[in-house]
């Protein structure tokens, strides 16, 4: 504790932490405030000297504009499909990296290195590898394709090459590959978090279950993962979180288009539809539109939350 006659001491050496969270934290998140509520909203307008009414006028043009459904469906959907599919196989690399002593801190580094890796040139990588790419060759000018790298596996394994996000790609094909990207993106964070707490787990329970026979199967279900409850929760409710603000990936992929060349915008998502209002110089309808997006991760994070109380293990 701190006495209370050297208080002013502490609130001397916390000013600078203090100024900087005030600036740029709380202003910004009153300022978002403010501008949502004030219908038509924009910069330009404000120095034109006009002045705007209170009201939920952009609200409601944020939720009639054409694209917005669009963008939330991507949100969600990509949210529903990589958050199972990524806590389960951190899980399962989790618990195998656990089980191997030898080369456990150097396979660590490996699963986290796209951690640490810029989000934009790991899309562009992943862009190569799905992308089909068609060059002149020769002097005849011949036009050599090549089919990328995963269409080169399926090809090997007698499969036919598939248009993944090139002009004439379906959406499906453009959804698997955001999802593969995704899972592949948020395993390192949940590899570490799940194999921290699993190294935590008291040992004492598992040399219980070997001495009475339990099979491999039976320790898992009923010891890791109860065991391991609190950490699923955390990374279950923090991967909808970064998947309701997914955006990087998408523009790495497929670019500012956020699609392919003959369907600009059909994996746009609500933090594109945000940087789109934004740059369409509508600051009110974006401010508007990320009070929506904040209202629906707090309401899938109490979902979450009470929930996980039921099956959290502490």
């Amino acid at each position: 504790m701190v006495d209370n006659r050297q208080q002013w001491k502490a609130w001397l050496y916390l000013s600078p932490a203090i100024v900087l969270l005030l600036v740029f934290t709380v202003w910004p998140i009153f300022n978002t405030l403010r501008m949502a509520f004030l219908e038509g909203y924009s910069e330009q307008l404000v120095v034109r000297g006009e002045t705007f009414t209170f009201g939920i006028g952009n609200f409601l043009k944020v939720i009639k504009y054409k694209d917005f459904i669009t963008c939330m469906k991507n949100t969600v959907l990509l949210c529903v499909l990589t958050v199972p599919i990524s806590t389960l196989l951190a899980l399962l690399i989790a618990v195998a990296l656990n089980s191997i002593k030898g080369l456990q801190r150097f396979l660590q580094t490996v699963f986290f290195l796209p951690y640490v890796t810029n989000s934009i040139a790991i899309g562009m990588v992943f862009a190569a590898m799905f992308n089909i790419v068609g060059s002149f060759h020769g002097t005849q000018n011949e036009i050599i394709q090549t089919a990328g790298i995963i269409n080169n596996v399926i090809e090997f394994f007698g499969g036919e090459k598939i248009n993944w996000i090139n002009v004439g790609s379906t959406y499906a094909a453009n959804i698997t590959v955001m999802v593969v990207y995704i899972v592949w993106n948020a395993l390192p964070f949940k590899i570490l978090v799940l194999l921290g707490g699993l190294q935590a787990i008291n040992k004492q329970y598992y040399d219980a279950a070997k001495v009475d026979g339990t099979s491999r199967r039976r320790i898992f279900t009923r010891i890791t993962v109860p065991l391991l409850s609190p950490m699923l929760a955390y990374v279950i409710i923090t991967g909808f979180i970064g998947g309701f603000k997914e955006y990087t990936s998408i523009v790495g992929i497929f670019g500012e288009t956020m699609g392919p060349p003959n369907d600009a915008g059909r994996l746009n998502t609500m933090v594109g539809f945000i940087y789109d209002q934004l740059s369409s110089k509508h600051h009110g309808r974006a401010s508007a539109a990320a009070l929506i997006l904040f209202v629906v991760i707090f309401i899938v994070t109490q979902i979450n939350m009470k929930v996980g109380k039921k099956n959290i293990h502490y």
